[in-house]
């Protein structure tokens, strides 16, 4: 089963956001350069429209003009004063350019959905430096996991290996033992008679078509499930030791000596898959066992099995004497 980079995509996911935050941004416009001085509040409304008056800074001349104050400000600096019958406010004039001198609002230079599209652009920000911080730390603890020798995927193509290998053992056995079960009702009826020449009854029957399968599936299925066996005694005791290198988060608590053990065992794992990959061995077991899966139908196998005896009488002969020790007589004829 391939592994699934999620680091990688969490720290692609993390790069979109800040792109999108940086799209999504309200494009503010360059502020000229501005001077803060101090407005007389000549007039004023309740909405914070208001006419100021205030001296040039550059001009020394006093100047009057509509403007918008600040309708929250404390009710004390608001037109009109009882004493002065003025209020007061702060502003900005441009000081330099074609413009110099005159009021700048700065509300003019924030769209009018500037509030929420910045708002939601600093929270893809905050997101998408979070995931990228994530994706980074995670990828590079990763590849420093493999790096070390430590790769999850092989300790998992080495587990796949193992079962493949068990199953063509298991299957073949299972198949020795259908012969196994299928003589024993049989072993003083055949003591003295050639397999070929016993009468075909249910239980020969039975026994024939065990040994058919096997037959069938020939020396190769035999000796798939010889290797399988011994890969599966190999492979054990190393997939044990490297349990801890299935889960990055494993090797962090694991001690020192099981962190070797594991790292070694993963290096012979590996190097036990690519030489079963080389010698095309799970293809040979996952066939082997396919041949000895194959069961045919009692009655319509039947004679076609008993055909198949005649015709190789020798091979059904050893077969059963190496599965239960038996040396069934030949024919004299």
């Amino acid at each position: 089963m391939r592994r699934i980079p999620v680091f990688r995509w969490v720290l692609a996911l993390g790069l979109a956001l800040v792109g999108f935050s940086v799209v999504l941004a309200p494009s503010v416009a360059d502020f000229p350069e501005l001077h803060q001085l101090d407005l007389d509040v000549v007039n004023e409304k309740p909405d914070g429209e208001c006419t100021v008056r205030w001296t040039d800074p550059f001009e020394d001349r006093e100047r009057e003009e509509p403007y918008r104050c600040d309708p929250d400000r404390e009710p004390v600096l608001k037109a009109p004063d009882p004493v002065t019958g003025m209020g007061w406010d702060t502003g900005f004039v441009v000081s330099e350019g074609p413009d110099r001198g005159e009021l700048y609002s700065l509300d003019e230079d924030v769209p009018a959905d500037g509030g929420v599209r910045d708002g939601l652009s600093e929270a893809m920000v905050a997101g998408g430096l979070l995931l990228t911080a994530a994706g980074i730390a995670g990828g590079g603890f990763g590849a420093l996991i493999r790096a070390s020798g430590v790769d999850p995927a092989a300790v998992r193509r080495a587990r796949q290996l193992r079962d493949t290998a068990n199953a063509v053992a298991e299957d073949h056995e299972r198949a020795e033992e259908a012969v196994r079960t299928a003589w024993a009702p049989l072993r003083r009826e055949l003591a003295s008679v050639p397999l070929e020449s016993a009468p075909p009854g249910p239980r020969t029957t039975a026994l024939v078509l065990a040994l058919q399968v096997l037959v069938e599936a020939g020396p190769e299925a035999r000796s798939a499930a010889r290797t399988g066996g011994e890969l599966c005694s190999s492979l054990d005791p190393l997939l044990s030791d490297a349990t801890p290198a299935l889960r990055y988060q494993d090797m962090l608590r694991a001690d020192r000596d099981r962190r070797w053990g594991a790292t070694y065992a993963v290096s012979q794992l590996t190097e036990m898959v690519k030489d079963a990959d080389r010698r095309s061995s799970a293809q040979r077991f996952a066939q082997a066992s396919v041949d000895l899966l194959r069961r045919p139908d009692p009655e319509l196998g039947a004679l076609a099995a008993w055909s198949d005896l005649e015709a190789r009488p020798e091979e059904y002969r050893a077969l059963l004497a190496e599965i239960t020790g038996h040396e069934s007589p030949t024919s004299s004829g």
